[in-house]
C-alpha cells in the first residue's frame, strides 16, 4: 500500500469507530468508480474478495483495498494536499487499531507475506438466536457492539503456520493462547496489563489474532468477534452465502481493482433507526427490507476515480423491479454549457417509487404529502392527477446558464424541466390550467411568441420581469424553464449540434457502458461552486469539491431484482488545481 507504507511512520493516534469508518466512506465518496471485466465460465466465487467465506453472513459493511504500492502512489497523484491529509489520517486510524497499537509494522511484519487484497468488516451487534456462552461481567465491553475484523490473505499458504508463530504480543502485556473449535487463537488482556493479580478475572480481550482455513489471518479487536469469524467459517454462514451476494458482485468485478465494498442494507436500516432521535417509521422499514445488499468496485483512472455499483432484492421480497431503460436522449436537448443535469426514464414510475418509499417518513427530503398538499394551496390543482399522470416518459432537470463565463453580461441561470408523455392533449389541458392561475391568482401577464419556429408561452411577472417559459420542442417533449431567459438557447440546441452531449466534458464525466440506461446525472462542480452557494449534503464537504472537477452517474434497471450504477468523479491532480 504505497501510501499506507509512508502513513505507518506517522504518529500513532487513539481511533473511534466512527474514524475508523469515514477512512471507507472517504475511498467510497471521494472516489467512487470502475469498469469491469467479466470472463465467462469461472464459478462465481472467483470474483469474492479476501475474506467473504470466512466474514459472517450479518456484517454490516466490508471494505477491501489493494496492497498494490502503484495503486496507493496513483491515489496521491489527485486532489488537494488537505485530501492527502484526510487519506492518511484515515489509514492511520484503521493501521493503529489493529497493527502499531500491537506492536506491528505494516512493512516489516506484514506485507512481505501479505496477499493482494485486504478486507476490513464491520460486524453487526451479536447474534441474538445465539445465547451467550457465559454471563457477562461487570466491566466486560458490551459484546452487542459493532465489532471489527481485519482479514489479511496469506500470499503463500505454506506459510501460515509460521506467520501465527511469528506473531507477537505488544510490550507490556501477554498472549493468552486458547483454541476455539481446534483453532488456535492468540489474544491479549485489555486489563491485564499491571492487572494480573485482579480478583475479577473478566478481562476483555481487545485483541485476538487466530489463521483461518491456512489462508487467512484475521486479526479482531474482541475474542468473541474471532469467534464469529470461526463460527462462519465452518458452519458455512459466511457472506459468500448472502442471497444474491456472489452473483451481484460478478457482475461488477473488476481485474486488481483498488477497493471493493458491500452495505447490508436492512441491518444498517434498523441500527440507524434505533439511533436517538432517528427512528424510521414501520413501513419505511418495511421497504427497506426487500433491499439486501449495495456493492461496489472502486477503481483509479488516470483522470479519477470509477466505481461499478450494484443493488439487489432480498430473495423472499414481494416487490419486483420494472425493467423499463428509456433514458438517453435528454442530453442531446439541452446545451453544451448546461451546469447540471439529472434525467430519468419514466417520472410517473419514480414518483410512485418515491411516494412508497418516503410517505410519512420524517428523514425524506421532500414528504409526498407536503409536496402534494403545497401544490394544491398555490395552485388548486391536483399534482397526480392533472400533472404526474401525463410524465409517463423521459425526463431532465437541468441548470442552464444564460451567459458565458467571463463575458462581461452578469452570470444567471434558469431550471429547466423537460419531460416526454404519450398524451399530449392532457399535458396541453393541464398546462393551460396553470396559465390561468398564473393569471387570475398571481397577476402575471400571459404572453405567447414564437422562437425558432415553435410557440412558447411567457409568465411576465407584475413588474414586467420574465419569470418562466413553457412550450414544446416536438410533439411530445415539453419544457419549463424558470428564471432568466433560455428559451431560444433551449430551442436551438437541437439545430446547431451545440449540446450537452456532444460537451467534452459530459462525455469523458458520465459513463457509457450502461446501455441502455434508465437515468444519468452530470455536474460540472468547478463551475457551479465557483457561480453558486451549494448546501451542505455531507462532512467536510468543501473539501471535496475542491479537488473535484466533474462528477457523472449512469443507472440501469440490470434485471427485475437488481438496478446498476456506473460513477465517475473526475479529480484536479495535487499541483494541477486550476
Amino acid at each position: 500500500m504505497a501510501r499506507m507504507n509512508v502513513s505507518v511512520l506517522m504518529k500513532k493516534k487513539k481511533p473511534s469507530l466512527a474514524l475508523t469508518l469515514s477512512s471507507a466512506g472517504l475511498l467510497i465518496g471521494g472516489g467512487i468508480a470502475g469498469y469491469w471485466l467479466l470472463t465467462q465460465g469461472r464459478p462465481l466465487s472467483r470474483y469474492l474478495p479476501p475474506g467473504a467465506t470466512i466474514i459472517p453472513s450479518y456484517a454490516l459493511f466490508t471494505v477491501s483495498m489493494t496492497t498494490d504500492v502503484k495503486q496507493w502512489q496513483q491515489l496521491r497523484e489527485f486532489g488537494t494536499s488537505v485530501v492527502q491529509a484526510e487519506i492518511d489520517k484515515n489509514i492511520v486510524q484503521v493501521r493503529d487499531r489493529f497493527l502499531t497499537n500491537n506492536g506491528y509494522d505494516f512493512q516489516k511484519d506484514i506485507q512481505p507475506w501479505v496477499g493482494e487484497e485486504v478486507t476490513l468488516a464491520v460486524l453487526a451487534p451479536a447474534d441474538n438466536s445465539k445465547p451467550p456462552a457465559k454471563p457477562v461481567a461487570s466491566g466486560v465491553r458490551d459484546t452487542s457492539s459493532q465489532q471489527l475484523v481485519l482479514v489479511l490473505p496469506i500470499k503463500n499458504p505454506q506459510n501460515a503456520k509460521n506467520i501465527l508463530t511469528q506473531i507477537k504480543a505488544r510490550k507490556g502485556s501477554e498472549f493468552k493462547e486458547t483454541t476455539y473449535k481446534g483453532i488456535p487463537i492468540k489474544q491479549t488482556d485489555s486489563n491485564s496489563i499491571n492487572s494480573s493479580n485482579s480478583s475479577s478475572g473478566s478481562n476483555t480481550q481487545d485483541f485476538a489474532v487466530s489463521v483461518i482455513e491456512d489462508k487467512y489471518v484475521v486479526i479482531t479487536d474482541s475474542s468473541v468477534a474471532m469467534e464469529k469469524v470461526i463460527d462462519a467459517s465452518q458452519t458455512k454462514t459466511s457472506l459468500s452465502t448472502v442471497p444474491g451476494y456472489a452473483e451481484n458482485i460478478s457482475k461488477i468485478s473488476t481485474y486488481q481493482p483498488f477497493a471493493q465494498f458491500y452495505i447490508n442494507v436492512p441491518t444498517s436500516a434498523k441500527i440507524a433507526s434505533a439511533a436517538p432521535n432517528r427512528q424510521l417509521p414501520t413501513q419505511v422499514l418495511s421497504q427497506l427490507q426487500n433491499n439486501q445488499g449495495l456493492a461496489g468496485t472502486i477503481t483509479l483512472d488516470t483522470e479519477g476515480v470509477r466505481i461499478k455499483g450494484i443493488s439487489w432484492l432480498n430473495p423472499n421480497s414481494q416487490r419486483v423491479l420494472t425493467v423499463d431503460n428509456n433514458a438517453g436522449e435528454m442530453q442531446n436537448r439541452i446545451p453544451a454549457e448546461t451546469l447540471m443535469m439529472l434525467s430519468g426514464g419514466n417520472l410517473a414510475r419514480v414518483w410512485a417509487d418515491y411516494t412508497l418509499t418516503s410517505q410519512a417518513n420524517p428523514l425524506s427530503p421532500m414528504p409526498p404529502e407536503q409536496l402534494r398538499s403545497g401544490f394544491k394551496s398555490l395552485t388548486n390543482m391536483d399534482l397526480d392527477r392533472d400533472l404526474i399522470s401525463w410524465m409517463n416518459g423521459e425526463f431532465s432537470l437541468s441548470v442552464i446558464p444564460t451567459s458565458k463565463e467571463g463575458s462581461d453580461e452578469a452570470f444567471r441561470a434558469a431550471l429547466v424541466f423537460m419531460i416526454q408523455t404519450n398524451n399530449r392533449a392532457s399535458a396541453d389541458a393541464a398546462l393551460k390550467q396553470l396559465d390561468e392561475v398564473m393569471r387570475s391568482q398571481y397577476q402575471f401577464r400571459i404572453e405567447e411568441k414564437k422562437a425558432f419556429g415553435h410557440p412558447v408561452i411567457n409568465w411576465i411577472g407584475p413588474f414586467g420581469t420574465l419569470t418562466a417559459s413553457h412550450g414544446w420542442m416536438d410533439d411530445d417533449v415539453a419544457f419549463i424553464a424558470l428564471g432568466a431567459p433560455i428559451t431560444e438557447k433551449i430551442l436551438s440546441t437541437s439545430q446547431s449540434n451545440n449540446s450537452l452531449a456532444r460537451a467534452e466534458a459530459f462525455q469523458k464525466a458520465v459513463p457509457s457502458e450502461l446501455n441502455p440506461t434508465n437515468g444519468q446525472f452530470f455536474l460540472d462542480v468547478e463551475r457551479t461552486s465557483k457561480n453558486f452557494p451549494l448546501p451542505p449534503l455531507f462532512p467536510n464537504q468543501q473539501t471535496f469539491l475542491d479537488a473535484t472537477r466533474s462528477i457523472g452517474i449512469t443507472s440501469a434497471v440490470n434485471d427485475n431484482r437488481s438496478n446498476r450504477y456506473d460513477i465517475f468523479i473526475s479529480l484536479k491532480k495535487a499541483g494541477k488545481m486550476h
